[in-house]
């Protein structure tokens, strides 16, 4: 395993960092962040010409049978620009949800990026705790869907409804989404209705892998939000200058960035293991009982580290910035959100942190005690 970038990942990095630089800096996604926050004008460039919608889905489903180190790339540089596209929910959940249920029809409408699809969990749902069945019910036979399922990302731009009841993955239609208000103006969520839903079993599917998976991958994207606030920072105390010097000349602040620095450089360890590990989950060569273990720890690891250290460095480009780090008016604050967001987003630190002991097999504290 090398946590190293392939020449490939490199030259798919550079595509779509210069698509966000150009069509969707930070400036433009604040801008229509409290009116239209998806920019699906972009999303189409992103997926038909830059090929990212498929990249998980396999070749003969009109995919790039890309790895999942390809796929966390994409979402460092999604991460960097905060950019409201629905890749993360449609491109990773929900192409991962359609993968394990073999569904190739609906693969192949994903691949081309001509639609979307979300998959109709709570986006908090913890992999260790997966969303129960209770809260959607079967009816007619099968073919129908009943039940309410609140805090569903990516839902309201949806093409294709994917919801999991009892081990099964269903294709729904006839539900009512309705947006709710979201601390992330980025990636809203939606309650989500499926009383009389036409309901289509499309396979089976693994909900808790599914929820692992993606929660190994949303480690690439909270790294590249801290990522670029750290460079964000380290170019405004260069240049904003107190007592006719630079405010990055004073020691406690070349303290205080020279921590946040050493975080991010793990967060990056982190995020490419658990990706490397991924990509070996998925490879059709990988069988072993022992890979998904692996994988399992390393996403565990990831999220438990940097959701934190996304918050972290967040807030303190805030603090570095001064007074324009608190107003609306800088993009700051957006990032802030999708930290705060993201680090409850597929369990948080501590739901991960937890779990870890017991994959390690090292014994946690009792509840209760200190």
């Amino acid at each position: 395993m090398t946590l190293l970038y392939t020449e490939v990942e490199e030259e798919l990095r550079a595509a779509v960092r210069a698509l966000l630089a150009d069509r969707c800096p930070p400036a433009a996604v604040l801008k229509r962040a409290e009116s239209h926050p998806y920019d699906l004008d972009v999303w189409k460039t992103l997926a038909g010409e830059i090929g990212v919608a498929g990249l998980l889905i396999p070749e003969e489903h009109g995919g790039a049978g890309a790895s999942a180190s390809e796929v966390a790339v994409v979402l460092e540089e999604l991460g960097r620009g905060v950019a409201p596209v629905p890749f993360f929910t449609s491109s990773v959940l929900a192409t991962r949800a359609l993968i394990q249920a073999g569904a190739g029809e609906l693969l192949e409408r994903l691949a081309d990026g001509s639609a979307t699809a979300a998959l109709v969990v709570p986006f908090a749902t913890s992999p260790h705790r997966p969303f129960g069945s209770g809260a959607v019910r079967l009816a007619d036979g099968g073919e129908r869907l009943s039940g309410t399922v609140g805090g569903v990302a990516g839902a309201d731009v949806a093409d294709l409804l994917l919801v999991p009841v009892d081990g099964g993955l269903y294709s729904v239609t006839g539900a009512e989404v309705r947006v709710v208000p979201s601390l992330d103006l980025t990636r809203p969520v939606a309650t989500v209705t499926l009383d009389g839903a036409a309901a289509t079993r499309v396979g089976d599917v693994d909900l808790a892998e599914v929820l692992l998976f993606g929660a190994g991958l949303l480690a690439s994207e909270q790294y590249g939000v801290a990522q670029w606030c750290l460079d964000t920072t380290l170019d405004h105390v260069k240049e904003r200058h107190q007592f006719a010097r630079p405010v990055g000349s004073f020691q406690a602040i070349k303290h205080r960035l020279a921590d946040l620095w050493l975080d991010v450089v793990r967060a990056k360890a982190a995020a490419r293991n658990a990706a490397a590990d991924a990509s070996a989950v998925s490879s059709a060569e990988s069988t072993a009982g022992s890979t998904a273990a692996s994988s399992a720890v390393s996403a565990a690891v990831a999220q438990a580290w940097n959701a934190g250290v996304a918050v972290r460095v967040a807030e303190e480009a805030v603090q570095l910035h001064g007074g324009i780090g608190m107003t609306w008016e800088h993009p700051l604050h957006l990032y802030l959100k999708r930290a705060k967001a993201s680090e409850i987003a597929l369990g948080t630190p501590g739901d991960h942190r937890e779990a870890l002991a017991s994959l390690v097999d090292v014994p946690g504290p009792e509840r209760g005690q200190q």
